[in-house]
């Protein structure tokens, strides 16, 4: 064990990168809104300051848009229902302290080492498009023995 609390598990960076997909796809069919767009591209890799050399972790933003507010709402309602059901903890849920006082939810899995932390963006200001926005997040995971993490993202 190091100073991340655990031991690390050894992953194959794009095993990594196909976990953390895995993980969006799920959050999306728990927000369960079909016809809007959502945001490219997939997840992003990068190392942990623990350990850059042999420590990285995935992280993948996105976002859900061009639907109607109350879809978005409805949305993110049925996300905030769903993760415990899910094996999910929310750990913290509530308008965060941003000017617009947006809705946040912020939780981890009790299955993997996965937080999520997701916003609607609703009645912002009328150049800001209503979406709700994703951010996963993977804890740090050992590259394999040889695997070079420079430049890899």
């Amino acid at each position: 064990m190091d100073d991340l609390g655990y031991t690390p598990t050894t992953l194959a960076v794009d095993d990594l990168r196909a976990r953390t997909k895995s993980v969006s796809s799920q959050i999306y069919d728990m927000i369960g809104i079909k016809g809007g767009k959502t945001t490219e591209p997939g997840p992003g890799i990068s190392t942990c300051e623990e350990d850059p050399e042999h420590l990285f972790m995935s992280r993948h933003p996105w976002s859900v848009y061009q639907v109607s507010q109350d879809e978005l709402k409805q949305g993110f309602q049925r996300l905030r229902e769903n993760l415990p059901k899910n094996g999910w903890k929310i750990v913290e849920y509530g308008p965060n302290n941003s000017k617009a006082r947006t809705l946040e939810l912020t939780a981890d899995s009790e299955k993997d080492r996965y937080s999520i932390n997701a916003t609607l963006n609703v009645g912002g200001p009328a150049d800001e498009e209503p979406r709700i926005t994703v951010y996963v997040v993977s804890g740090c995971f050992r590259a394999p023995e040889g695997t070079d993490l420079n430049g890899v993202y």
